[in-house]
């Protein structure tokens, strides 16, 4: 089971979350048959925008990450909800590159720096809050480190990592975000670098089964971390005939007027989960009928 796990420290003002994402990962592959480079792409933007999204006080909140960096996976797409419950989509999944190095998938190439990383927050008041940065290397977490420093001006530091096995399932998937809260020393940033150091790649521990508690107390060794909460997340999707009810609506009287007229019928595709929902023209003319 997936879950996130909070955590602060007793003796200084430093807060961390790290994540186990190895489900909603694989979930997310199976969904859009991404291609290994593909999985890893997408899978650190879930698990990065799982996080912001569990730490988000409106529980009818949401967090929506766009990634952008002009690369051959085009857009990525990510919408998380209050608890950390996330689902998204790359345009191209497909896409595979070479190696980068031995076992190391060029992510940073199949996303590229040409381009922004946009981070909106729908916490249900008038206007949602809508941050944009540019991508400094495509590899994710790298990029959200410098979203959080630049946007938000809250020092952090993030690291993702996805697995991926030979036959293309997610052999292991988390991460951590760890961030300064006002009245950090320059010697708690020391102690924070040098356990990032001193830890290294976080898929290097994925792949022996280290848990995401003991990620963070091994990075954070220096502190005297104290558990807050752990939270169960998921791949989930909200779609719903419903809904595609409503987008259909939204066409307005001319354009369902014309779908009838042309096609007879609708076949909408949800672009997060793949469900198809198929209108039928009695339906469709219902639908007119309401308008």
């Amino acid at each position: 089971m997936d879950y996130i796990v909070r955590m602060i420290a007793k003796d200084a003002p430093v807060k961390a979350m790290a994540i186990q994402g190895h489900d909603l990962v694989q979930r997310a592959r199976e969904i859009h048959n991404t291609a290994p480079v593909a999985t890893a792409a997408l899978g650190r933007t879930l698990m990065a925008t799982s996080m912001i999204g569990e730490t988000l006080k409106e529980k009818e909140g949401s967090v929506t990450v766009r990634i952008n960096g002009g690369g051959p996976l085009g857009s990525i797409l990510t919408v998380s909800d209050s608890g950390g419950n996330v689902r998204g989509y790359v345009q191209n999944p497909d896409v595979d590159l070479p190696l980068k190095g031995p076992a190391k998938l060029d992510v940073g190439g199949a996303v590229g720096t040409n381009g922004g990383i946009t981070i909106i927050k729908d916490l249900r008041m008038r206007k949602p809050y809508v941050g944009t940065t540019p991508l400094v290397s495509g590899e994710i977490a790298e990029d959200f480190t410098a979203y959080f420093a630049e946007s938000e001006q809250i020092p952090t530091a993030c690291a993702l990592g996805v697995l991926v096995d030979r036959d293309y399932s997610v052999a292991a998937a988390g991460g951590y975000l760890i961030q300064l809260l006002p009245g950090a020393s320059d010697a708690d940033i020391d102690k924070i670098e040098a356990g990032i150091a001193k830890v290294g790649q976080v898929t290097n521990h994925l792949s022996k089964g280290v848990s995401p508690e003991d990620l963070l107390k091994e990075v954070l060794g220096g502190f005297d971390m104290e558990i807050l909460e752990t939270v169960p997340v998921e791949y989930r999707c909200y779609c719903s005939r419903e809904r595609m009810q409503t987008a259909l609506i939204s066409m307005g009287r001319e354009e369902l007027t014309d779908l009838i007229q042309g096609q007879g019928r609708a076949e909408m595709t949800c672009q997060f989960c793949d469900a198809v929902h198929v209108f039928e023209k009695d339906d469709l003319e219902a639908l007119l009928a309401s308008l």
